[in-house]
């Protein structure tokens, strides 16, 4: 194979994230990118080494028997945001645990994987399930008309309007449908990520599962007259009341942004209406969520995953029928084995599995590097009357240098890209009996396994939860153990 050749291939297994290798007629193989095993598909290939090739995938010559869903989301393709739109769900989570298995596989082997292995987890909900959403502005052909919705499958610029959009909640599409029509209606200008020039740039939209508050964060440049912009904010916040949402609207807030960066900043928040936070529950626990706090995008999904967590902590049988989880009820967490511990919730965020762990343990200490996590976390541990919780902000590694004594017990929750190689030996050296690791990317966790698992800790237990239908993401828990 060479650079820049064009193949026809059949994708004959997926692997994370989202990839599949592709095999031609004449049995030649590589990867490529946002596929589904069954496919056939054309690729140009981008890398080639005697060892391997790596293809970008150009066209879907014909659909893999996989894709048999019906009423698929219409932006299916045209989008980004979603891989497996097409694939019947009880598919999507044989794929992803297939994929969940490949990659732990080589770490622990067959035999030791068959037996901690616990499934795949379902996710409660398998549309309407987000709680956020960030859209931008822009437009889908050049010069062509606004659209405001997510990034264009492999595109950096061109924004496709997802106004039926199925992972999004009902409320969610009447607010991004509404604000569309009343900007072009007003011919207002995007900013253009090239020229740097324009005024709109991003929609926020998070809508509370349980209370069904909804906050709306308009995000824009201040290329703007001040006058007209007044006037502009003026008349979008009475459109925005007025619209017959089955939620609460809670608060319509207003934040400027004029870094060159395509992502969402933070340079000075207005409140335009109602207030600039809502309240959501979670295992019987309440957080306060503002525009930019970390929270869990599905929240019923993530009461699965933290109590899978907690369930393993406790040392509970998982509760599974069909992929489909039952929750705890409070008053079945009687378990004493964190009641004489100090746990270390590492990486701990907003604080969810801190607090939820505050009531079975002695004492919680959170460490969190995003300095307004830590406050928040603070301010939710009070809202839940737990006194034996606290939080520190700074990087794990630092902050855990300068404390004195140790942890009888650690929960690791890393972003991304896993542990930090000095962080892991810190976490080494306190030589603890168990700890839980819950990770959002499963290759970070496998490489991160193969040290602890040198180091003298077995894996004893393992699940996946589904907390993101019809794309491949899912979370993995892991139960390590000091071998004895």
């Amino acid at each position: 194979m060479k650079k820049g050749q064009i193949l026809d291939g059949k994708v004959i297994c997926g692997s994370f994230p989202n990839k599949g290798v592709v095999e031609t007629e004449e049995g030649e193989l590589f990867r490529t990118k946002n596929v589904i095993p069954g496919q056939t598909v054309r690729c140009r290939i981008k890398k080639s080494s005697k060892s391997k090739a790596e293809g970008m995938t150009l066209e879907i010559l014909e659909k893999s028997p996989l894709e048999t869903k019906e009423n698929v989301c219409e932006h299916f393709g045209a989008c980004g945001g979603c891989s497996y739109q097409s694939v019947p769900y009880e598919e999507q989570l044989k794929l992803k645990e297939s994929m969940e298995l490949d990659l732990f596989r080589p770490v622990l082997g067959e035999e030791k994987l068959s037996a901690v292995w616990e499934g795949l987890i379902s996710s409660p909900e398998e549309d309407n399930y987000r709680n956020k959403m960030e859209f931008t502005f822009g437009d889908e052909v050049k010069d062509g008309p606004l659209s405001l919705g997510m990034h264009k499958r492999g595109s950096f610029y061109d924004i496709v309007t997802v106004s039926d959009c199925r992972i999004m909640d009902a409320d969610m599409r009447l607010v991004l449908s509404a604000t569309l029509e009343f900007f072009r209606e007003r011919n207002i200008s995007y900013y253009h990520r090239l020229r740097h020039e324009g005024y709109l740039r991003h929609l926020l939209v998070r809508k509370a599962k349980y209370t069904g508050e909804i906050l709306v964060d308009l995000v824009t440049s201040t290329q703007i007259e001040e006058a007209e912009e007044k006037a502009l904010l003026e008349a979008y916040t009475e459109m925005l009341k007025s619209q017959k949402l089955e939620g609460t609207l809670r608060g319509l807030l207003h934040t400027r942004n004029d870094q060159e960066a395509d992502a969402i900043k933070d340079e000075g928040t207005e409140i335009l209406y109602g207030e600039d936070y809502f309240y959501e529950k979670l295992l019987n626990l309440k957080f306060k969520i503002t525009p930019f706090s970390f929270f869990q995008t599905n929240s019923l999904g993530a009461e699965v995953l933290y109590d899978t967590a907690r369930r393993f902590i406790l040392d509970k049988e998982l509760e599974v029928t069909d992929h489909k989880a039952r929750i705890m009820e409070d008053s079945e967490i009687d378990s004493d084995f964190l009641k004489e511990k100090l746990v270390y919730d590492l990486y701990s965020g907003t604080g969810t599995i801190a607090q939820m762990l505050a009531s079975v343990s002695k004492e919680v200490l959170g460490i969190e590097l995003v300095a307004e996590a830590v406050e928040a976390a603070k301010e939710n541990a009070g809202l839940n009357g737990l006194s034996n919780c606290d939080f520190l902000a700074g990087d794990v590694y630092k902050v855990l240098s300068e404390l004195e004594g140790k942890p009888d017990f650690i929960v690791l929750d890393p972003p991304r890209e896993g542990i930090q190689p000095k962080a892991i030996e810190k976490i080494l050296s306190y030589d603890v009996d168990s700890m839980i690791y819950i990770s959002c990317k499963p290759t970070s966790l496998a490489r991160d396994l193969e040290i602890f698992l040198a180091r003298g800790y077995d894996v004893t237990r393992m699940c996946a939860v589904d907390m993101f239908p019809a794309t491949y993401h899912c979370e993995t828990i892991c139960l390590l153990k000091k071998c004895k």
